[in-house]
């Protein structure tokens, strides 16, 4: 029974805990403090399944020109020097017999906050949902509670408003979400 429970704690499914990064990089910083769109670094994350992790050259976009002797900076502008890139540890991670696309879940109206959380206040990334098949179920189920407006998809504080569940039906028939297979084993599990 003990068992059992463990599988569903936070150490167990990684809530809130960080990972250890090449650089400690803060999406506070970047996101909450200079409103970097997420998409800025990003950018595959509404044409492909994987969001993408940017390549050293978007981070020197920026810091070939701020904090440009920054000791922790240093891995940055070695793997920039080496042309090799950054090997960031994943922190959101799916078993591999899952099947996940980030263009899909963003063009059918799910925010990346219902899943990331409010990583404009992270100073250091960390998991903020289980993302087990319950929680995934959850909304595939009942997309009407989470899915929202495009002009909210990166909204990272946006709540659903009284009518949610009126206002999520409507939704959901206006981006052709076919909620009678979003259950179907092989929607996930390809």
């Amino acid at each position: 029974m003990l068992g059992a429970a463990y599988e569903y704690t936070n150490y167990a499914t990684g809530i809130g805990y960080n990972r250890r990064q090449p650089v400690p990089f803060s999406h506070k910083h970047h996101v909450g403090d200079d409103g970097i769109d997420c998409r800025y670094c990003h950018t595959s994350v509404e044409t492909s399944a994987m969001a993408g992790v940017p390549p050293t050259e978007v981070c020197m976009t920026c810091h070939s020109q701020l904090w440009t002797s920054a000791q922790v900076l240093a891995p940055v502008r070695q793997s920039f020097a080496e042309g090799k890139p950054l090997r960031w540890n994943r922190v959101n991670r799916l078993p591999k017999y899952v099947y996940f696309a980030h263009a899909i879940h963003i063009s059918k109206g799910i925010g990346c906050s219902s899943c990331h959380g409010a990583v404009d206040e992270m100073p250091l990334m960390h998991k903020a949902q289980s993302l087990t098949m319950g929680f995934c179920l959850d909304c595939h189920r009942a997309p009407e509670k989470q899915v929202r407006p495009k002009s909210q998809i990166l909204a990272m504080h946006w709540t659903p408003p009284p009518n949610q569940q009126e206002a999520g039906a409507k939704l959901v028939a206006a981006y052709h979400i076919d909620k009678a297979h979003l259950t179907d084993c092989s929607v996930c599990h390809r």
